[in-house]
């Protein structure tokens, strides 16, 4: 009876293994250009684990100690090939196929290819003398592929990647070794991955990959690179004495890797030609993890690609690849001139001339009034106003809050009483809604909005606005929010985007901007209806109105005196006088598109002068980034880097397939010089079961005179697998959130 269970489950899964292998070859075939992806993806994460893991292995044969195993990625096997006596021997999924009174685990799906044994040499040829160790030309080593692909390892005798060193009394164990041959096959993984990162590099700079270039794209405000005096369009062509083959990536590393306080030495190139040396201190800028300087990647004129090219068509009238030549009638000739042509337009649209393979095609942009030129901001006088005139909030995005798989996860174990309750508002707030109070303040300017929500975190929290139908009907609505502090950022959020209000002449309030002008006597939420006579009904209106003024013949030392009529209802109502400036202009506010406009990144080709040349840029590349590995390691140990911004094998192989789908090949063979130059440092990490950790163990023993007892070792690397173990699953479901939020 016993038996024919036996071969029932047998049976069973055997019919089970055939029933899923035919349906991953169905799922193949239907989907042959996303196979191609995953395999391409799969086999240069491989490659990575197995120069790594090809670095003890040959080490290790060349110290003479017995390498029973050879892994690509993690257990169970997946596939073990080893060669025997009898040809080569296969063995499939051994775990879950395993065969009855099998002692050597070979399993139910295990068989040879080319069976030759003495008197059984293959045709034309002699049998072959036994190797050492082997009998017949009989290999030792079984080649695997693990069924998670995530690491890998070698199995020595005596020692493997994944346990302790264990006492034996072959003299090719590796515990009775040297401890200086046992170190050199530890350390040979980090050796060799350090190498080929340098390898894939130098062939990365053969052929030629396009990067962005050391250029100033843009400056964030009151930022370091503010303050130094750098503008879009410069270009750092020397970074603390190196100039050879700078990229943006540079100018980021030396900000992230200079310490606290140290003034790095930039050279620039201003677009006039003229040359500047600068000492700029790095800072930690809110929400993000390392300093920066404050300085953005340079974008070109050209449309980026986009998913809905449609969509973008029908929002903006440009389409991917389309390069814009002019806006507003004044010709353009790289983004940063686009940026302050926009800035300085105060209308509701720009028009845009672009070039579309052979034709000119104008289109007309819809614009938005920024707040301020941060979103960090500690001051009133830091906001946009019109002669101190602030006008309302408008909500331009809204964050798809609770729809993200991250808060329905929360959402379900805040029921079973985990966490704290997530409040579903329904269809919540819209874009184009104008905020008209936030809490307890009526007709908030943005810096309110941001007060009142970092008093309210965790709490419910109202929100008053005024939405308009396409009909033209107003309705007031009340909401209820909870602000968050999203994981790894201290800034706590609504989930909205905000603009001015320039569609409506309603004033949130009149501030006293510093060295500006007079603050105006207007009450909240008062709509200004007429300047200096003329009717107005949106700030554009107003704007234009005032602007009217300084152009005017009169005294430049006198400023011209208007009237702004004003209006909160029927009975309240009045007006104010304004000085309007001669020589000053008072109206602070910029533009920025309304739309999402996507542009490509700026770029330039980065090509070896030649193979003595590609060795040198590949050498540096893998120096800078071990060095920023590194650093970013050191301060996530100082507590100054959350773990949630780690990426872990699910977003690295996302990462990487992402890479594979939108990028030029070359683009993935870069990415993967890169993660070799990381798990380099990584795995030389001193905790166990990393290299670094067994070489400290192996310290431990130099310095101690014998080795620690397996005993001690087994808490000490079981103990280092299981707080590498729980970080690999917490970084694993941030990359899970990451890749399935929206």
């Amino acid at each position: 009876m016993s038996k024919s269970k036996g071969l029932l489950s047998r049976d069973f899964r055997l019919f089970l293994f055939v029933v899923v292998f035919a349906a991953v070859i169905y799922l193949v075939v239907r989907n042959i250009g996303v196979f191609g992806n995953i395999l391409l993806v799969m086999v240069g994460f491989g490659a990575v684990v197995l120069v790594h893991e090809f670095g003890h292995f040959i080490v290790a044969k060349l110290a003479g100690i017995k390498v029973e195993a050879f892994s690509i990625f993690a257990p169970p096997i997946l596939l073990g090939v080893r060669k025997t006596e009898d040809g080569f021997r296969f063995r499939i999924l051994p775990k879950f196929f395993p065969k009855a009174n099998d002692e050597s685990g070979d399993g139910l799906l295990s068989f040879s290819i080319g069976r030759w044994g003495p008197g059984r040499s293959k045709p034309g040829k002699p049998d072959a003398p036994p190797a050492a160790g082997t009998s017949n030309g009989a290999d030792e080593t079984e080649y695997r592929i693990g069924l998670i692909p995530f690491g890998g390892f070698v199995k020595m005798l005596g020692q493997e990647d994944i346990g302790q060193i264990k006492a034996s009394d072959d003299p090719r164990s590796f515990a009775n070794k040297p401890v200086g041959a046992r170190m050199a096959v530890i350390a040979a993984g980090v050796f060799f991955n350090a190498i080929s990162a340098i390898i894939v590099f130098m062939i990365v700079f053969l052929i030629g990959i396009k990067l962005a270039p050391a250029v100033v794209g843009a400056v964030v405000p009151d930022s370091p690179a503010s303050r130094a005096g750098l503008k879009p369009g410069d270009e750092v062509i020397e970074i603390a004495g190196k100039s050879d083959n700078l990229d943006f990536s540079n100018i980021m590393i030396a900000a992230a890797l200079s310490d606290v306080n140290e003034a790095v030495a930039l050279r620039v190139r201003h677009e006039d030609g003229s040359i500047e040396d600068f000492a700029i201190v790095a800072e930690q800028v809110p929400g993000e993890q390392l300093r920066l300087f404050g300085i953005g990647m340079p974008q070109s004129l050209t449309i980026a690609k986009v998913s809905e090219p449609n969509a973008l068509l029908a929002t903006t009238g440009l389409l991917p690849g389309d390069r814009i030549k002019a806006v507003n009638g004044k010709d353009v000739e790289s983004h940063w001139q686009l940026e302050k042509i926009i800035q300085n337009t105060v209308a509701p649209v720009a028009a845009v001339l672009a070039q579309r393979q052979d034709e000119l095609i104008e289109s007309r942009i819809r614009l938005d009034l920024r707040f301020a030129n941060s979103y960090e901001i500690t001051s009133e006088s830091e906001l946009y106003h019109i002669y101190s005139m602030v006008p309302r909030l408008r909500i331009t995005t809204v964050s798809d809050r609770p729809i993200s798989l991250k808060d329905k996860l929360l959402s379900i174990l805040s029921k079973i009483g985990i966490g704290e309750r997530i409040v579903d508002t329904g269809p919540g707030l819209q874009a184009e809604d104008i905020i008209l109070a936030i809490g307890e303040v009526e007709n908030p300017t943005y810096k309110e909005m941001r007060d009142v929500t970092t008093r309210y975190k965790d709490r419910e929290l109202s929100i008053k606005v005024l939405r308009v139908d396409a009909n033209g009907v107003k309705e007031t609505l009340t909401f209820t929010v909870i602000p968050k502090c999203p994981p790894g950022r201290d800034r706590v959020v609504i989930g909205v985007g905000v603009v001015l209000d320039a569609g409506h002449a309603v004033v949130a309030k009149t501030i006293a901007a510093e060295d500006g002008p007079e603050r105006l006597a207007i009450p909240r939420g008062a709509a200004i209806t007429a300047v200096d006579g003329e009717e107005v009904s949106n700030f554009y209106d107003v704007i234009r109105e005032i602007n009217r003024y300084p152009g005017q013949p009169f005294d430049s030392a006198q400023d011209r005196r208007i009237t702004l009529n004003w209006r909160i209802d029927e009975e309240i109502a009045g007006d104010v006088a304004l000085n309007v400036g001669a020589d000053r202009d008072f109206v602070t506010v910029k533009s920025t598109f309304a739309e999402f406009v996507p542009f490509e990144r700026l770029e330039r080709l980065y090509k070896a002068s030649g193979p003595i040349d590609a060795i040198v840029m590949g050498y540096r590349k893998t120096i800078m980034f071990i060095a920023q590995t590194y650093v970013t390691l050191r301060r996530w140990i100082g507590g100054l880097i959350s773990p949630s911004n780690f990426m872990g094998p699910v977003g690295i192989i996302a990462f990487s397939y992402a890479v594979v789908t939108q990028q030029p090949l070359i683009y993935y063979v870069y990415l993967l010089g890169l993660i070799s130059a990381c798990i380099a440092v990584i795995n030389f990490l001193p905790l166990p079961p990393f290299d670094g950790g067994l070489v400290v163990l192996l310290l431990v023993e130099k310095v101690k005179g014998s080795a620690l007892s397996e005993r001690t070792q087994e808490v000490i690397i079981y103990a280092g697998w299981a707080l590498v173990g729980t970080f690999i699953l917490y970084i694993t479901f941030n990359d899970i959130l990451r890749i399935f939020s929206p």
